[in-house]
């Protein structure tokens, strides 16, 4: 009894930390810039591809080292494309209204799936865990995957920098004063537009770093945009549009329905997910952490 408790708020966890970890740049994005990035998805797989093509180098016996590595290289891959989203498409689109952003990054979305059947073709993927995260560790009567524990882990350190940054730097203050006065960010003399170009580069790189630290957690294919972008939104949804707080607590909640779902209702797979999520918006429509004006 007490190991199955153990094991469905560990996979809880699990759960929990690798969403927060894909929807950390999304909600950073929309937080500043308030836009709505479809394509986060898109570029969090190719990310994961890219991990494993630097990766698959190793063969089965994979250093910690180079998982860390691959994770940073995907990261500045993928940020150096979103520098040239940005200018080919959000600046573009910046003094139009939100549905042509959402209906862009859609089509991007799409663009994403099709370099990737073209690269790495339509077979799946996979890496092993890095050496020393392939065991498990037993706890009462659970086993407890270790590289779990490894993503767990990135899951709340992601979280803990994201806090300190935005909320004690002098760069978090200069975020969030923009997010919330563009215009009289602009009139004490700081030059907005560099901050939303950095601001989206750095939401596309972690949209890569998550790819990275994740690729050994599961099959890599063209699906799995579709796959975490889903989950991904849920939790910013849940949490409150543009909050990382709220994305960290609501990647808890849903992760524990999640994990209860799988045990109650396995038939009904997502079923307790998207009940959540309306149930969430019906008593408070901003989300968690959100404004009811959002």
């Amino acid at each position: 009894m007490i190991g199955d408790i153990i094991t469905i708020g560990f996979n809880a966890l699990n759960w929990a930390m690798a969403t927060f970890l894909v929807a950390s740049g999304l909600t950073l994005v929309f937080g500043i810039l308030h836009v709505l990035n479809f394509s986060h998805g898109g570029f969090f797989m190719i990310g994961a591809y890219v991990a494993h093509t630097v990766l698959v180098q190793f063969g089965f016996d994979i250093p910690l080292w180079a998982y860390l590595i691959a994770a940073v290289l995907a990261a500045v891959v993928v940020g150096a494309a979103g520098t040239g989203v940005d200018r080919l498409i959000f600046q573009r689109l910046k003094n139009l209204d939100g549905i042509y952003v959402l209906i862009a990054t859609y089509a991007l979305l799409l663009v994403c799936n099709g370099f990737v059947k073209a690269v790495w073709g339509l077979n799946y993927l996979s890496v092993s865990p890095p050496e020393g995260l392939g065991g498990a560790i037993f706890f009462a009567d659970a086993i407890l995957p270790t590289f779990s524990v490894f993503v767990i882990g990135c899951g709340i350190l992601t979280f803990l920098l994201l806090e300190a940054v935005l909320n004690h730097t002098t760069i978090g203050r200069t975020l969030q004063a923009i997010a919330v006065d563009p215009w009289m960010a602009r009139v004490i003399g700081i030059d907005v537009s560099s901050v939303y170009r950095w601001t989206m580069i750095a939401g596309f790189a972690l949209a890569g770093l998550a790819g990275g630290l994740l690729v050994a957690n599961q099959s890599l294919s063209p699906d799995l945009a579709g796959i975490f972008v889903l989950q991904a939104f849920g939790v910013v949804i849940v949490g409150g549009m543009g909050s990382i707080r709220g994305a960290f607590v609501a990647s808890i909640l849903l992760g524990l329905v999640e994990a209860l779902s799988a045990v109650f209702l396995p038939d009904y797979p997502g079923v307790l997910f998207f009940a959540t999520i309306a149930a969430v918006l019906i008593i408070s429509p901003g989300g968690i952490f959100g404004k009811s004006a959002a």
